[in-house]
């Protein structure tokens, strides 16, 4: 509990705290995104909480949870596992449930120096538009 109340008392902060209010969501199709991350030339980021990526995710994405993110952004050791987690040579797809944390995600990111694109639709979107589910990848 202890654990919630400090990630959503982070990511309040970050949603009042006018240094992040600079990401917009892409304009790039689920079709585009799909294809590059199909291609490496692009990864997905899932910033929602473990509990939430425990109950589904989509096949291939990375986890990396906003509070996370935000907690660790200025850290330097962080800042150099995340490049070789995610390549700064790579678009950065980045989405949670509904939209939000994903813009939020993005100015950290953006900050690090990735070229991301915040997706709008969420976790559910993705999945009905034909992302795969990582159980049902798994299956096969």
């Amino acid at each position: 509990m202890l654990v919630r109340f400090a990630t959503m008392s982070i990511v309040t902060c970050l949603f009042t705290s006018p240094a992040f209010a600079d990401a917009e969501h892409t304009k790039d199709s689920l079709d585009k995104v799909k294809q590059q991350v199909a291609e490496k030339k692009a990864v997905l980021i899932d910033v929602r909480e473990q509990a939430e990526w425990d109950k589904g995710h989509v096949d291939g994405a990375v986890l990396l949870p906003l509070g996370e993110l935000a907690k660790k952004a200025h850290d330097a050791d962080f800042a150099a596992k995340l490049e070789k987690m995610v390549p700064k040579d790579k678009v950065v797809y980045c989405h949670c449930a509904k939209g939000r944390r994903a813009l939020l995600a993005a100015d950290v990111f953006q900050k690090l120096g990735y070229d991301v694109r915040p997706l709008k639709p969420g976790y559910q979107e993705l999945i009905d538009a034909g992302f795969p589910k990582a159980e049902e990848s798994q299956k096969k």
